[in-house]
């Protein structure tokens, strides 16, 4: 059987999902998560195989509708600002 050893943040959040009566036991909270990252490394792979290549045809199709490099970038930092703004 696997062994891990986790820091205070985990073992509290841990303790947090065992507290709220949703989990059983410390296995249960692990795996729960475990199927979330696998849910989630599915979904960008998903994106990365089919999403991906359809926008960049439909761009090379209709150049009109891309944003400039610049543009993408600005965007990108406002969103990070605004999340930083968020979590403070």
């Amino acid at each position: 059987m696997a062994s891990f050893a986790l820091n205070e943040h985990y073992e509290r959040f841990i303790r947090k999902q065992l507290e709220s009566g949703r989990y059983n036991n410390a296995s249960e909270v692990v795996r729960a998560g475990l199927r979330m990252l696998e849910d989630f490394e599915a979904a960008r792979e998903r994106w990365l195989r089919d999403d991906i290549p359809s926008r960049l045809e439909d761009i090379r199709q209709n150049p009109e509708q891309a944003i400039s490099l610049e543009d993408a970038f600005s965007r990108l930092e406002a969103r990070h600002q605004a999340h930083v703004a968020k979590t403070r």
